[in-house]
């Protein structure tokens, strides 16, 4: 028969040092949204519960795929209440409707670094062994035999003070508790405590941890997942990437037309399909052998001082956006479209020199700005 699993993540709402955390927007999403995304990601739940106090975080944990069968009691929901009373309130409230779990993982919903191998590696590990919990951890960044603290005095104080000469690598390692998830089995009793003979640590990297309990916490965690997830928010990142691992670069020269990858906010036509978002780009000025200054074009016709039109197809008329020049790659090519011929580009020459020397106030007659140069 299959283990019943519920997942419960505690939010309450009365967040001090960093109001509304447990909903404040992480990366474009509620907070807590990254933890019961991982929980559902994980699949090892039957059920996936946040318990709070708050309306407003039980409507967004819904919103997100989370059930909240009951509301937390005001008197479990103060500053002094520890997570185990929340639980066992929770677990409680579950049995009394006839819902029983073999294994329970509190999982706090500052996590957003949390990854699914490891909450699954917790679960499996807690599973075939004879422990009563398994839960994240993490190394230690220094040697704790070699700390100290401070005196009222101001001096400081090592707490070992025979390891002052002591080097590094011939200390024992130390670990710490990563604050991400936490398993217990149901059917294990126990006396020992969570950090104790009966528990099974499960080591993270030190990267994916940090705690968020003040505003420098937070933006340490933004720091950090905007490193290891830019492709979650950044949906250019992965094509970037790739066009960047380019080994044949093309040879190309001044008054060749590309279609680029640019992306969707360049101009107003767009072409292609899927994470390809393709815009022709006529090549201005080469830089280096990956490497020019580009003007994107537009099949629509414009007048004005920041347009230049031309023809480089039969029937065809392209206007030269002066004002979206900019320097690009090759790499971000797909494919060769056409070149202009010498007395076009002579000409495209005179109209840049002369856009150029544009005042940088707005210029009347064409709806768009002045460079900022």
């Amino acid at each position: 028969m299959k283990a019943k699993t519920v997942c419960i993540i505690p939010a309450r709402g009365g967040s001090k040092r960093i109001p509304k955390k447990n909903i404040k927007s992480f990366f474009g999403k509620p907070l807590i949204a990254y933890s019961i995304q991982t929980a559902i990601d994980s699949k090892l739940f039957t059920k996936i519960i946040v318990s709070t106090d708050d309306e407003e975080i039980a409507n967004i944990a819904k919103e997100y795929g989370a059930e909240v069968p009951f509301m937390r009691p005001k008197e479990l929901a103060d500053d002094f209440t520890g997570t185990v009373d929340v639980v066992n309130s929770m677990i409680a409230k579950l049995q009394e409707i006839g819902e029983k779990y073999d294994y329970i993982c509190t999982l706090y919903a500052t996590a957003p670094l949390l990854r699914t191998e490891y909450l699954i590696q917790g679960y499996e590990r807690l599973k075939s062994s004879d422990a009563k919990y398994s839960f994240s951890s993490t190394s230690m960044p220094f040697p704790i035999q070699r700390t100290f603290k401070l005196r009222d005095d101001g001096r400081c104080e090592m707490f070992t003070p025979k390891h002052y000469s002591s080097r590094s690598q011939d200390l024992e390692e130390a670990y710490q508790d990563a604050g991400q998830f936490y398993w217990n089995k149901s059917s294990k009793q126990s006396d020992s405590i969570i950090f104790g003979a009966d528990s099974i640590p499960i080591v993270l990297p030190r990267y994916l941890v940090q705690d968020i309990d003040t505003l420098e916490d937070w933006e340490r965690a933004e720091l950090a997942y905007a490193v290891l997830y830019k492709d979650n928010f950044d949906k250019w990142n992965i094509l970037k990437k790739r066009l960047h691992k380019k080994e044949n670069i093309i040879k190309f020269s001044n008054g060749n037309i590309y279609f680029m990858s640019l992306g969707q906010n360049i101009g107003h036509e767009v072409y292609g399909k899927d994470e390809l978002f393709l815009r022709p780009v006529l090549v201005y000025k080469k830089l280096s052998k990956t490497t020019f200054i580009g003007i994107p074009l537009t099949s629509q016709k414009k007048e004005g001082s920041y347009y230049f039109s031309f023809n480089y197809k039969k029937n065809k008329t392209s206007t030269a956006m002066l004002h979206q020049m900019r320097v690009l790659d090759i790499r971000r090519s797909e494919y060769l479209s056409g070149h202009i011929n010498k007395n076009i580009y002579k000409n495209l020459q005179l109209k840049v020199e002369e856009f150029m020397k544009l005042p940088q106030s707005s210029t009347k007659g064409n709806g768009q700005l002045g460079l900022n140069r």
